[in-house]
Parts: C-alpha cells; structure tokens; sequence
C-alpha cells in the first residue's frame, strides 16, 4: 500500500543539506520502505509514544528517521525528522513538545 508521505521543517532542511548521493539514496529507499509498510520501524515508548523510527545504516554512521502515522481517511506518514544517531532523540524530544 503506498501512503502520502509528508516533511515537517526539520527533516526536509536535514534531507536537503545531504551532499551525498548514496546516502541520499539510502535515505529515499528508506522513505519508501516506511511507505509501503510503516510498521518496518520500531514502535517507541514512553514519552516517544506513538512515533516509529528508522534506522538507516551508511559509511559506519546510523542515521534515524523519525516518523508518525495520521489516520485521516487515508493513512499519511508524516516525517517529523532525520539525521545522525547522536543526540538524536534529545532533539526530537524537544521539537515535539
């Protein structure tokens, strides 16, 4: 099933900055897996709940690639943020309070 995919401000300005083509790649195939079935991600807990992440493995670096799914009529994946391992649910934290 292919869902609508959409980018809030801080993972689009993450994509964007991308210089790397292979990487930039990794992340679009990425974006494609959680398109055709976002449980691909894991589920977070706790104050995390309700957000999956994704984990996007390049040149010895995770990459993370937060996401959440609305349910409105057709199921939209929203991407909240993408971006280096490090720090990475700190920051994510602090955007979506």
């Amino acid at each position: 099933m292919v869902r609508e995919v959409r980018f809030l401000p801080p993972a689009e300005k993450f994509i964007r900055k991308i210089k790397d083509k292979a990487l930039k790649q990794k992340i679009k195939e990425a974006i494609d897996a959680i398109r055709e079935d976002y449980t691909v991600g894991e589920a977070k807990k706790g104050d995390l709940n309700g957000i999956y992440c994704y984990d996007v493995y390049y040149n010895r670096t995770n990459y993370e690639i937060a996401y959440i799914v609305e349910r409105a009529g057709d199921e939209i994946i929203v991407v909240i943020m993408a971006g280096t391992r490090e720090n990475f649910y700190e920051q994510l934290k602090k955007y979506i309070r």
